[in-house]
This record gives C-alpha cells, sequence and structure tokens, in this order.
C-alpha cells in the first residue's frame, strides 16, 4: 500500500487528480473512437476531452512554472550560500585578524606595565646629573683623602726615623754608660789594688 501511496504521489504531482484525469481523458478518447455516437452527442463529448486536456496543459504549465520557480530558488538558494559561505569566510578573517590584534594589544599593554615599573624604579635613583654631581663630590673627597692619606703616611715615615734616630741615641747612650761604669770599675780596681799593695 505505501508503495502504491509512493508511486500515486510521485505521478499525481501535487496532488490535483492530474493522473486521474489523464486515465479519464484516455479511456473517454478511446470510447469516443471506438463509438457510433450521434453528431450531437459527439461533438459534446469532443468538448469535454477538450476541456479536459485544457486542464491538463494547465496543470502542466502550473507544475511547469513550479519547475521553473524551483530552478530560479535554487540558484537564488545557491548564490545565497555563496554569499554565506563569503560572510563565513570574511568572518573568520575578521576573527582572525582580531585574535591578532588582541596579541598585539595584550603586548603593547604588557610593554608599558614594564615601561611603567621601569619608570617607578628610575623614579626612585636620583637623574644623571644629580648622579654626576655626587659623583665629582665623591671624587673630590677622596682627592682630599689621599692627600691626608700621603700627609699621614709621610709624618709617619718621619716618626719612623725620629724613632730610628731615638734607639740609635739610646743605644749609643748607654754604650757610652757601660764603658763609663766598665772604666770607673777599672779604675776602682785598681785604686784597690794600689792600696792593698
Amino acid at each position: 500500500d505505501d508503495e502504491v501511496i509512493r508511486k500515486r504521489l510521485l505521478i499525481d504531482g501535487d496532488g490535483a487528480g492530474d493522473d486521474r484525469r489523464i486515465n479519464v481523458l484516455m479511456k473517454s478518447f478511446t470510447k469516443w473512437c471506438h463509438s457510433n455516437f450521434s453528431p450531437e452527442e459527439g461533438f459534446s463529448q469532443y468538448q469535454r476531452m477538450l476541456t479536459s486536456l485544457a486542464q491538463c496543459e494547465f496543470s502542466m504549465g502550473k507544475t511547469l512554472l513550479v519547475y521553473n520557480m524551483n530552478l530560479k530558488e535554487m540558484e537564488n538558494y545557491e548564490a545565497i550560500y555563496a554569499d554565506i559561505e563569503k560572510s563565513i569566510t570574511s568572518a573568520h578573517e575578521k576573527i582572525a585578524e582580531c585574535k591578532k590584534e588582541i596579541q598585539r594589544a595584550k603586548r603593547i599593554r604588557k610593554n608599558r606595565q614594564e615601561y611603567d615599573a621601569l619608570a617607578r624604579v628610575i623614579k626612585q635613583h636620583p637623574d644623571r646629573h644629580e648622579t654626576l654631581r655626587q659623583l665629582e663630590a665623591l671624587d673630590k673627597e677622596l682627592q682630599q683623602l689621599s692627600h691626608i692619606k700621603e700627609n699621614v703616611e709621610d709624618k709617619l715615615e718621619l716618626r719612623k726615623k725620629q724613632f730610628h734616630v731615638l734607639l740609635t741615641t739610646i743605644q749609643e747612650l748607654q754604650q757610652t754608660l757601660e764603658n763609663d761604669e766598665k772604666m770607673e770599675n777599672d779604675d776602682t780596681q785598681e785604686s784597690l789594688m794600689e792600696n792593698g799593695d
């Protein structure tokens, strides 16, 4: 039953009874050809067949128009589909470009944050002129300290020499005293010896 219904729907088209109308027309034509009608009845039957034929032609014309309209609609849908495909491709390209733009913006933002962090660190230190001024002051102070060091070293060297002279003098004095004491001891012994004799 389903197969019969499917075939009828395929043959019948939009279900307006074209198949039945053609079958009736063929039967009427066959009957008209083989029957002995009076001229009035034959003409009347002929008119009915023309009417049925006109209806079949009208239905066929309508079906043809629907078919042509469907073809145009398919072309229209294909054009719309192509436009949609182009739009999708363009949207993908725009999305890719936007992603690149986002990456660039993120990189710029990161660089700005790093620049700000560096700027804060740089602000905590004195500027170049101030640093040069401090270096000059430190250089002058270093030269003064070097000069003071040289003076101290000269004084120390002088004190060393003076201390050496003093030690030498003390040794000489001590030697002299020892010699004098020895001579006195010798003189004392000689006098004792002379007195003992």
